[in-house]
Protein backbone atom coordinates (compact mmCIF):
# COMPACT_ATOMS: atom_id res chain seq x y z
CA UNK A 1 0.00 0.00 0.00
CA UNK A 2 0.85 3.58 -0.86
CA UNK A 3 0.13 4.72 2.85
CA UNK A 4 2.20 8.21 2.38
CA UNK A 5 0.03 8.94 -1.04
CA UNK A 6 -3.56 7.54 0.03
CA UNK A 7 -3.83 10.33 3.42
CA UNK A 8 -6.58 12.39 1.62
CA UNK A 9 -7.81 9.92 -1.05
CA UNK A 10 -11.55 10.83 -2.00
CA UNK A 11 -14.12 8.78 -3.30
CA UNK A 12 -17.21 8.82 -4.17
CA UNK A 13 -20.49 6.45 -5.21
CA UNK A 14 -23.99 7.04 -6.29
CA UNK A 15 -26.97 5.34 -5.90
CA UNK A 16 -31.27 5.33 -6.55
CA UNK A 17 -33.22 4.24 -3.61
CA UNK A 18 -35.78 1.47 -5.48
CA UNK A 19 -38.82 0.42 -3.54
CA UNK A 20 -37.03 -2.73 -2.59
CA UNK A 21 -33.97 -0.88 -1.03
CA UNK A 22 -36.63 0.39 1.85
CA UNK A 23 -36.57 -0.73 5.64
CA UNK A 24 -39.68 -2.33 5.23
CA UNK A 25 -39.01 -4.43 2.29
CA UNK A 26 -36.00 -5.40 3.91
CA UNK A 27 -37.63 -6.56 6.87
CA UNK A 28 -35.53 -3.57 8.96
CA UNK A 29 -38.63 -1.69 9.91
CA UNK A 30 -41.93 -0.22 9.26
CA UNK A 31 -41.09 3.23 7.26
CA UNK A 32 -40.86 2.92 3.51
CA UNK A 33 -37.73 4.85 3.96
CA UNK A 34 -33.66 3.61 2.19
CA UNK A 35 -32.65 1.23 4.84
CA UNK A 36 -29.42 2.59 6.68
CA UNK A 37 -27.35 -0.78 5.41
CA UNK A 38 -27.69 0.80 1.98
CA UNK A 39 -25.94 4.48 3.61
CA UNK A 40 -23.18 1.81 4.43
CA UNK A 41 -22.91 -0.12 1.64
CA UNK A 42 -22.84 3.31 -0.41
CA UNK A 43 -20.10 4.39 1.46
CA UNK A 44 -17.87 1.53 1.93
CA UNK A 45 -18.46 1.59 -2.08
CA UNK A 46 -17.21 5.28 -1.82
CA UNK A 47 -14.48 4.11 0.57
CA UNK A 48 -13.35 1.74 -1.77
CA UNK A 49 -13.09 4.16 -4.79
CA UNK A 50 -10.91 6.61 -2.31
CA UNK A 51 -7.90 3.80 -1.99
CA UNK A 52 -8.39 1.12 -4.73
CA UNK A 53 -5.49 2.81 -6.95
CA UNK A 54 -2.99 3.09 -3.35
CA UNK A 55 -3.05 -0.76 -3.28
CA UNK A 56 -0.19 -2.52 -4.26
CA UNK A 57 -1.24 -6.07 -6.82
CA UNK A 58 -2.31 -8.35 -4.48
CA UNK A 59 -3.65 -6.80 -1.93
CA UNK A 60 -7.22 -6.27 -1.15
CA UNK A 61 -8.84 -3.98 1.76
CA UNK A 62 -12.24 -5.56 4.14
CA UNK A 63 -14.07 -4.01 6.83
CA UNK A 64 -12.82 -3.78 10.56
CA UNK A 65 -15.63 -1.48 11.98
CA UNK A 66 -18.21 1.41 11.37
CA UNK A 67 -19.19 4.15 13.37
CA UNK A 68 -22.33 5.37 11.51
CA UNK A 69 -24.60 8.60 12.17
CA UNK A 70 -28.48 8.26 10.59
CA UNK A 71 -29.09 12.04 10.82
CA UNK A 72 -32.08 12.02 8.77
CA UNK A 73 -34.36 9.52 6.52
CA UNK A 74 -34.21 9.36 2.97
CA UNK A 75 -37.59 8.81 0.67
CA UNK A 76 -38.02 5.92 -1.92
CA UNK A 77 -37.16 7.50 -5.44
CA UNK A 78 -34.19 9.61 -4.19
CA UNK A 79 -31.00 9.94 -5.58
CA UNK A 80 -28.43 9.66 -3.12
CA UNK A 81 -24.25 10.02 -3.00
CA UNK A 82 -21.51 8.88 -0.55
CA UNK A 83 -18.44 10.64 -0.18
CA UNK A 84 -15.16 8.90 1.49
CA UNK A 85 -11.86 10.79 2.75
CA UNK A 86 -8.90 9.02 3.90
CA UNK A 87 -8.15 10.45 7.55
CA UNK A 88 -5.12 7.92 8.87
CA UNK A 89 -3.24 5.23 8.20
CA UNK A 90 -1.91 3.49 10.58
CA UNK A 91 0.69 0.39 9.14
CA UNK A 92 -2.48 -1.80 7.69
CA UNK A 93 -5.09 -0.41 8.96
CA UNK A 94 -7.06 3.03 6.86
CA UNK A 95 -9.50 4.86 8.52
CA UNK A 96 -12.13 7.03 6.25
CA UNK A 97 -14.33 9.68 7.04
CA UNK A 98 -17.72 9.26 5.23
CA UNK A 99 -21.35 11.02 4.54
CA UNK A 100 -24.15 10.62 2.53
CA UNK A 101 -26.30 13.00 1.09
CA UNK A 102 -29.50 13.51 -0.47
CA UNK A 103 -29.63 16.84 -2.66
CA UNK A 104 -27.31 19.27 0.05
CA UNK A 105 -28.94 17.65 2.78
CA UNK A 106 -26.50 15.30 4.71
CA UNK A 107 -28.16 12.22 5.72
CA UNK A 108 -25.53 9.84 7.11
CA UNK A 109 -21.78 10.49 8.52
CA UNK A 110 -19.44 7.40 9.10
CA UNK A 111 -15.88 6.84 10.65
CA UNK A 112 -14.80 3.43 8.67
CA UNK A 113 -11.51 1.07 9.13
CA UNK A 114 -10.60 -1.19 6.84
CA UNK A 115 -7.72 -3.12 7.09
CA UNK A 116 -5.16 -4.21 4.30
CA UNK A 117 -5.26 -7.93 3.35
CA UNK A 118 -2.54 -10.29 0.87
CA UNK A 119 -5.60 -11.02 -1.05
CA UNK A 120 -4.82 -15.34 -2.01
CA UNK A 121 -3.39 -15.72 2.30
CA UNK A 122 -6.71 -14.17 3.30
CA UNK A 123 -8.91 -16.26 0.78
CA UNK A 124 -6.81 -19.27 1.89
CA UNK A 125 -7.15 -18.58 5.76
CA UNK A 126 -11.06 -17.90 5.73
CA UNK A 127 -11.58 -20.99 3.42
CA UNK A 128 -9.39 -22.95 6.02
CA UNK A 129 -11.46 -21.26 9.22
CA UNK A 130 -14.88 -22.77 7.46
CA UNK A 131 -13.09 -26.30 6.80
CA UNK A 132 -12.35 -26.38 10.02
CA UNK A 133 -15.58 -25.65 11.68
CA UNK A 134 -17.23 -28.21 9.67
CA UNK A 135 -14.68 -30.77 11.01
CA UNK A 136 -16.48 -33.19 13.59
CA UNK A 137 -16.58 -32.54 17.20
CA UNK A 138 -14.51 -35.30 19.43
Amino acid sequence: MKSEELLDAVGFSVMFIRPGDSAVAMGLGDLPVAATSHFINLMESAALTAISDYLEAGESTRMVSIDVNEIDAVAIGSEIRATARCTQVQGREITLECEVYNGERRVATATMKRATVERVSFLARTAAQSIVEQLPQI
